[in-house]
Order: C-alpha cells, then sequence, then structure tokens
C-alpha cells in the first residue's frame, strides 16, 4: 500500500494465479491507470504451466485472472494495461 501512496505503478506477473495468493486483494486496490502484467520470464509461470519454463504467450493467463478479479473482460484488461505500458515506456503507436 506504501507503493499505491507514491503512486507507483504495480505490475503483476503469473503468481497472481497461484491458489493460495494474496495478490487478488492487492490487484483490487491498485487503480486502473496504474496496473501492468509481466511475464517475469522465466520465472512465476501462471498457474496451468507451473513448474515449466515461463514464456510471454502464457501473460493471458494472468490477464484472465486479473480480469476475474476485476469483474472485467479480458480485452478491457489488455486495453488498460497496454495503455498503461506505453504510457509509462514512452511508447508511440
Amino acid at each position: 500500500e506504501a507503493s499505491l501512496d507514491l503512486n507507483f505503478v504495480i505490475s503483476f506477473a503469473g503468481n497472481l494465479t497461484y491458489k493460495k495468493s494474496a495478490l487478488p486483494a492487492m490487484v483490487k486496490k491498485v487503480p486502473a491507470d496504474r496496473l501492468l502484467i509481466e511475464t517475469d520470464a522465466p520465472f512465476l509461470t501462471p498457474a496451468p504451466f507451473r513448474g515449466r519454463r515461463n514464456e510471454p504467450a502464457f501473460v493471458r493467463h494472468t490477464a484472465q485472472k486479473m480480469a476475474e478479479i476485476l469483474e472485467k473482460n479480458i480485452d478491457d484488461i489488455a486495453h488498460i494495461t497496454s495503455e498503461n505500458a506505453k504510457k509509462i515506456f514512452q511508447i508511440n503507436g
């Protein structure tokens, strides 16, 4: 929560999908304009692939979990997090 008070952007990886993860409660606290998703490859593989080497294609599972937590559809999460990444990393397009 201190990170939120400092207006940090918060990024979530595959461990958001773990059954015993405390991260879903944190996702609910982060404003939409400060949410990101990352692969953190090769570690923190999403639950369906846990124990395997992570790869960028698995990010969809983290996005799906975030969508479930926030009661949004995955397309909304993809748009929100993509726009945030563009803004933060100054990517045009």
